[in-house]
């Protein structure tokens, strides 16, 4: 099982390798409660088919990656309220100490530098990487994410309820269910999904891991980050943001207000498309990135 030990942060990380060894190299990273596998094959092969290396991995707590057991995060309601007049709730662990995890999956494989690509929380991710760690990006993606600012659109209330959701039962069948009622609530009304074909995907994803217990301590480290604005007026990496203009969970508002507060930033909007990566939207979205890799 390819594992690394992130020689900053000590964390075991699970990741998978694609592609000649030589090539320049793409990282994707992905969002809260989603495992590397949210990353479609034909996604990671068309980027390989591009003259790419690319290295998907599970962030720290999902997947196949290092479990914080026994880490309490603080109850939703409570920590948004202390967000809010300033007194913020210990988390287990940040945002922060995610993007430091990417960059010591870097570390580890001896990579120097890298393109990142992230998605949703992977793109905040990203802009962390960003953020602390800008000499090691040869580029950033950032995909339907967000600056973190309280003041932007919310999320659509019956896509954050179907994230969120707590299980109700950890049998297979409830497990897919409950699989398939996020992919409805927080997909692309433009390109509709196969039903059968992702009931086969949320399976799949299922019998590979199942872990609820890390999206709560991901979540809080999401809020306990903030509003990244100001920090993000300071980078200069060569960034592309793409969002969904139909986007339930994270508001088309939330990447133009990316765009707009990273210097130099290209915005793509795309119509119909919502919070996940449909099977027809595979050539344009990896085709922007190969685009922005290049000329990055």
């Amino acid at each position: 099982m390819p594992t690394v030990t992130t020689p900053n942060t000590g964390i075991e990380i699970f990741y998978e390798d694609h592609g000649d060894p030589a090539h320049e190299v793409i990282l994707l990273v992905m969002g809260l409660g989603a495992q590397l596998t949210l990353w479609p094959d034909e996604f990671v092969d068309a980027l390989v088919g591009e003259g790419f290396r690319v290295i998907r991995y599970d962030n720290r707590d999902i997947g196949l990656s290092q479990k914080m057991e026994g880490a309490r995060a603080p109850g939703l309601a409570m920590q948004v309220l202390r967000k809010k007049i300033g007194f913020p709730a210990r988390v287990p662990y940040t945002l922060t100490d995610m993007a430091h995890d990417g960059i010591g999956v870097l570390d580890a494989l001896e990579i120097d530098a890298a393109h990142v690509v992230g998605a949703s929380m992977g793109g905040m991710i990203a802009q962390l990487m960003a953020v602390h760690h800008g000499h090691r990006l040869l580029s950033m993606t950032s995909i339907m994410s967000t600056t973190g600012n309280g003041k932007l659109p919310q999320a659509e209330k019956h896509a954050m309820d179907a994230l969120i959701a707590p299980l109700k039962s950890m049998d297979e069948e409830s497990l897919v269910a409950h699989g398939l009622n996020v992919a409805k609530n927080i997909g692309s009304p433009g390109f509709p999904f196969d039903p059968e074909a992702q009931r086969e995907r949320v399976l799949r994803n299922i019998r590979r891991s199942v872990y609820p217990a890390g999206l709560p301590r991901q979540l809080a480290a999401i809020i306990d980050d903030g509003c990244r604005r100001a920090r993000l007026a300071d980078v200069r990496v060569p960034t592309l943001v793409l969002h969904g203009e139909d986007d339930p969970l994270v508001k088309l508002e939330a990447g133009e207000d990316t765009a707009r507060h990273i210097s130099g930033a290209r915005l793509v909007t795309i119509p119909g498309w919502g919070h996940d990566i449909p099977a027809p939207l595979i050539p344009r979205v990896t085709g922007e990135i190969v685009a922005h890799a290049r000329g990055g």
